[in-house]
């Protein structure tokens, strides 16, 4: 789940989609075990068609790894036990509405930028702010072509279901929802201004973010998302941090194995000091981030 502190879900423009050259770093990385490699790709979980074919390194990946690791189990999902748990989480108390949570004058504010993108907020009045959030951006980026159809997680579960590989997940819909849930109301609060400001541009944020993502800018990706996130730090634990540590733990023990895995998180979790591969590094692990187009060595 990862933003800048909205863009987390997701994250080049048309001309540049098949322009990709030989030897340009990517979001990927390479964790080397004793008998095994474990491979680490930052994804965007919603993208567009125009933004296919991905780089070719990560089909190549794809192929060397027998089992696929993501942030959930995708191949196992139950629609409709996803979507109560949604609504178990997400939707207020029948004696409170989205305006009682956030306040007259925030809620005023918030219904003036919700204006600006034609979104009428009452549409969301029982909504918990984490929620709200969440939707608000899904519907500005599914109005300029964004899809988890298209995104990173979908073409690796169509491949994966195809050929018959393994797919595990790390957390379980009950635990990803939690984490959001689980933030105090200010932070909730501030998730849901930010998403609304933010939303206002995504069109021109998006087409940015995804090129330094797929050109593997990491510094970029560090200043225009990291930092942001890392402004609230309580949004940065809860939703990067901790989650970051708990699965390089299982990773660590993955490295003892002797298959090779990918490991498909969003690209957040793989950036800065609390950054996956930092952390493995700290761990005594070699790390190198992958090229374009330069194969497995």
């Amino acid at each position: 789940m990862a933003r800048r502190i909205a863009v987390a879900v997701c994250w080049l423009l048309p001309a540049l989609a098949l322009a990709d050259s030989a030897g340009h770093p990517v979001t990927m990385w390479m964790a080397e075990g004793a008998s095994n490699r474990v491979y680490l790709l930052g994804s965007v979980h919603l993208l567009r068609e125009q933004d296919h074919p991905l780089p070719t390194v990560i089909d190549q990946v794809y192929q060397a790894a027998e089992t696929l690791y993501m942030e959930l189990d995708m191949d196992d999902l139950d629609p409709l036990l996803m979507q109560a748990t949604i609504n178990r989480l997400g939707m207020l108390d029948e004696d409170r509405s989205l305006r009682d949570v956030m306040g007259e004058d925030l809620y005023a504010e918030a219904e003036s930028r919700a204006a600006e993108l034609e979104l009428p907020l009452e549409m969301l009045e029982r909504t918990e702010p984490w929620l709200a959030a969440i939707t608000v951006e899904q519907l500005a980026l599914a109005r300029i072509g964004f899809n988890p159809v298209y995104g990173v997680e979908m073409h690796l579960l169509r491949k994966a279901s195809n050929d018959g590989k393994e797919i595990l997940g790390f957390e379980t819909v009950e635990q990803q929802l939690a984490y959001l849930d689980g933030l105090s109301l200010d932070a909730q609060r501030d998730l849901l201004m930010q998403t609304l400001a933010e939303s206002t541009a995504i069109h021109d944020l998006m087409d940015d973010l995804i090129l330094a993502w797929r050109s593997g800018d990491i510094d970029y990706l560090e200043r225009t998302l990291l930092d942001d996130v890392s402004g609230y730090p309580e949004l940065y634990d809860t939703i990067v941090a901790d989650r970051n540590r708990l699965w390089v733990d299982t990773i660590d023990a993955l490295l003892e194995q002797e298959e090779d895995y990918l490991v498909i998180v969003g690209a957040l979790h793989l950036v800065g000091e609390d950054g996956v591969p930092q952390l493995l590094e700290q761990r005594g692990v070699r790390v190198t981030q992958m090229h374009e187009q330069r194969g497995i060595e």
